[in-house]
């Protein structure tokens, strides 16, 4: 690369242009840490550990160093211009020991204890190594089945998933938070009835669940019919459902609790490349990448805000110049495969064999907002094809050209592309559209495929400051147009959209829609639109409002089957007041009352003899068992005691439980209580009794509203009620800042600090 003093020039530019959040991000995730904790390189020295790194890979196809010298230099460029940026684990991982560098792996499970177990292992070392795994349990016997082995019987998929997800509870990536696990069932399975209920009767919080629907069982809906269920032991018909009420069952689950996400099986292998290494039977954990059991993808995204050329007949895309970032992407993607330390002999030899690649997009609704189109049109629509597919034109191309250097991939005999008259590529496939949450932070722009979240937004720091934070490129319009001012943005921070405000001139508002304040049809439509042009899958979440009604969900869902698209993920929003990232109206606060002086209220001590009751709740981390006891004066004491799957740590739920219990004691109102405890949020949030349960501090909130209402009826009442709003915020909290998460194809990212549930 250049020399000391030319990078260290160019090195200061790049990290004094980067957002502050960029920066806060990368120095909390990704830049290398000493001892301490702290960094001990800067985003430019990471973008030259990581350039460097992998252009040492074109030294295994007779590149000389001075070649070398000039890829990396490259590269650096591509990643430092923002035009384009690989996964996470690539910015992490490569030029250091672990060199890990793909965010997503498929692993296979038999109907055997010792493949369950063994995936279990591999799954700790994938999880271990920063991967995401996603797994089709499809091949295990149905519970109740004969196990001639042992003369007993199965106890089917649901109850082994539980296995994988208290593994991937124990096992934390990097040290720094756990994996993320994709769970597939056949709809034709015996136990699919189970499975799709699953996430809201049981603990599977490390867990996205999608039903794998086939073209039989659709047809089947279409008819009104009953369509047959095989036991995969040995291919028996093992039953029949009636097709419509599975999938209204599958409609409700996902509209109560986002989950399960529906994938069109047949649709993924028809699309299937290498078809005679085997079938597609799962996707990652987000759901954008099939992939062959013991196969792994490395991903990528181009930065489309990028590519706007402001002209004098008015702004247009810059297709020459997204042409040789594709090509140059390409080049760095294939090379990633190379250096590439896989966790796993099986899926290294796949993973080199099938040569998978996955270029994606990010900065679509900035694109299209510079470009003066409003995400929810038709000209938007087309714009999305038309883009995506020069995308895979040009990634096509790219392949090919390495192909002429470097080889076809291994398995390219037997392939879709082993024809006469078919094309001869490097890479299997070339193109998916993934979920980007921290990426985009890095870049500052929208992430993936997605509309903007917000247009500005309330994020409450310490001591209740509220910091009012705009989308830039709507700040900057403002400005030019002349109806910025401070007091509009707090308006719009309020709201989070600007639809309705005629502060905002007409043709601003068109442009700036936020995720909910676009139909969920163009959600799908959009998705539609890249899904057409794109090799694997599309990550896109469609957004619902919280009133929404399941037959809203089921239209989403016909549609996308019509469209072609290959997969759903549906989220079923809300607001919280005084949530950290406020994009609803925040309550305000009355007048305090006057403090009471130290010393002035003393607990009362507790009694010998205390009568009460135990209430076992579902929560994100398992079954909570709240004790609540009350003497003669009243409630006075709560004990919580989690179920056998773990969860939060034992010391903050002792610590919740005593302080609760001396408030009582003290004479503080449990209703006062109840509203501090409700509401309170963690990243996996349950349903239970047809309710949401928050946190495990909601639980508690929701055990004493049960238990003043048993000692008011002297009927116990299980079923979770709504407190106030407590309800309405669906979004969850994120674990490290507090900042409210968004939700994106399964995942949770938070764009405050760059937590993200999923690699």
């Amino acid at each position: 690369m250049a020399d000391a003093n030319e990078r260290t020039t160019y090195s200061r530019v790049v990290d004094e242009t980067l957002s502050p959040n960029s920066l806060k991000v990368l120095q909390k995730r990704y830049l290398r840490k000493g001892d301490d904790g702290q960094p001990v390189e800067r985003p430019s020295d990471m973008f030259i550990r990581v350039a460097e790194n992998i252009a040492s890979a074109d030294a295994r196809y007779g590149a000389d160093e001075t070649t070398v010298t000039e890829t990396a230099e490259d590269f650096y460029d591509l990643m430092t211009s923002l035009d384009f940026l690989p996964n996470s684990p690539t910015l992490m991982n490569a030029g250091r020991e672990l060199q890990q560098l793909s965010a997503c792996f498929v692993l296979p499970v038999a109907d055997s204890m010792e493949s369950i177990f063994g995936a279990v292992r591999d799954t700790a070392l994938i999880h271990k190594s920063g991967g995401g795994t996603g797994f089709s349990f499809s091949r295990l016997r149905p519970a109740g089945d004969a196990v001639r082995s042992t003369q007993g019987v199965s106890s089917g998929p649901v109850s082994f998933m539980r296995v994988f997800n208290q593994a991937t509870e124990a096992v934390k990536q990097g040290g720094t938070r756990r994996g993320a696990n994709m769970g597939v069932l056949r709809v034709d399975h015996p136990d699919i009835l189970s499975f799709i209920k699953c996430k809201a009767e049981g603990d599977f919080s490390n867990f996205n669940i999608s039903v794998a629907l086939t073209e039989k069982f659709m047809e089947a809906v279409r008819n009104g019919t009953s369509y047959e269920l095989i036991n995969p032991r040995d291919g028996s018909v093992a039953g029949s459902l009636d097709a419509r009420e599975v999938y209204e069952l599958i409609v409700e689950m996902a509209w109560a609790t986002g989950d399960p996400g529906i994938i069109f099986i047949d649709r993924m292998n028809r699309d299937n490349p290498t078809p005679q290494l085997g079938e597609i039977e799962s996707t990652n954990p987000c759901g954008e990448q099939p992939l062959l059991p013991y196969e792994a993808c490395n991903l990528g995204s181009v930065n489309l805000s990028r590519f706007v050329l402001q002209r004098e007949d008015g702004p247009a895309v810059d297709w020459d110049r997204l042409a040789d970032v594709v090509h140059r992407s390409v080049h760095f993607l294939d090379d990633v495969i190379d250096m590439n330390e896989y966790p796993l002999p099986n899926i290294a030899e796949l993973a080199r064999g099938n040569r998978k690649i996955g270029l994606g997009v990010m900065g679509w609704a900035d694109m299209l907002i510079k470009l003066g189109i409003a995400y929810d049109s038709e000209e938007a629509v087309s714009l999305g094809e038309k883009v995506m597919g020069f995308i895979e034109a040009e990634a096509r191309a790219a392949s090919a050209r390495l192909a002429e250097e470097r080889g076809t991939f291994p398995n390219f005999a037997g392939s879709i592309y082993d024809t006469p008259e078919g094309v001869r590529l490097r890479n299997a496939t070339v193109t998916t559209v993934a979920p980007t949450g921290t990426l985009s932070i890095i870049a500052n722009v929208s992430s993936g495929i997605e509309p903007l979240f917000a247009v500005s937004y309330v994020r409450t720091v310490m001591d209740n400051d509220r910091l009012i934070e705009a989308n830039p490129l709507f700040e900057d319009l403002a400005v030019k147009r002349g109806f910025y001012s401070r007091e509009l943005m707090s308006l719009i921070a309020e709201h989070g959209s600007v639809q309705g405000m005629d502060e905002v001139p007409e043709d601003v508002r068109r442009m700036f829609v936020t995720a909910h304040d676009i139909s969920p049809l163009w959600h799908v439509r959009m998705q539609a639109a890249f899904q057409k042009y794109t090799d694997n899958a599309v990550s896109k979440t469609v957004n619902f409002a919280h009133d929404t009604t399941p037959e809203d969900v089921r239209e989403v869902y016909d549609l996308a089957y019509e469209l072609g698209v290959k997969g759903v993920t549906i989220y079923r929003d809300g607001s919280k007041e005084n949530q950290v990232l406020s994009t609803g109206k925040t309550a305000r606060a009355g007048e305090a009352p006057s403090p009471a002086k130290p010393g002035e209220i003393e607990p009362r001590p507790r009694p010998s003899v205390t009568i009460g009751r135990t209430e076992k709740i579902q929560t994100g981390c398992g079954n909570l068992y709240v004790t609540i006891n009350s003497d003669e004066y009243g409630l006075c004491e709560v004990f919580t005691q989690m179920g056998k799957s773990g969860g939060c740590a034992s010391s903050q739920s002792e610590a919740l439980s005593r302080m609760v219990s001396m408030s009582l004691r003290a004479g503080v109102d449990p209703d006062a209580i109840i509203k501090q405890l409700r509401g309170i949020r963690c990243p996996s949030p349950a349903w239970a009794q047809g309710g949401k349960v928050l946190s495990c501090a909601d639980a508690v909130g929701i055990a004493l509203e049960h238990y003043l209402e048993w000692m008011k009826t002297g009927e116990a009442s299980f079923g979770v009620t709504k407190h106030g709003d407590a309800l309405d915020n669906l979004s969850g909290q994120c674990p490290e800042c507090g900042g409210a998460v968004e939700h994106e194809s399964g995942c949770m990212v938070c764009r405050a600090c760059g937590y993200s549930k999923c690699a």
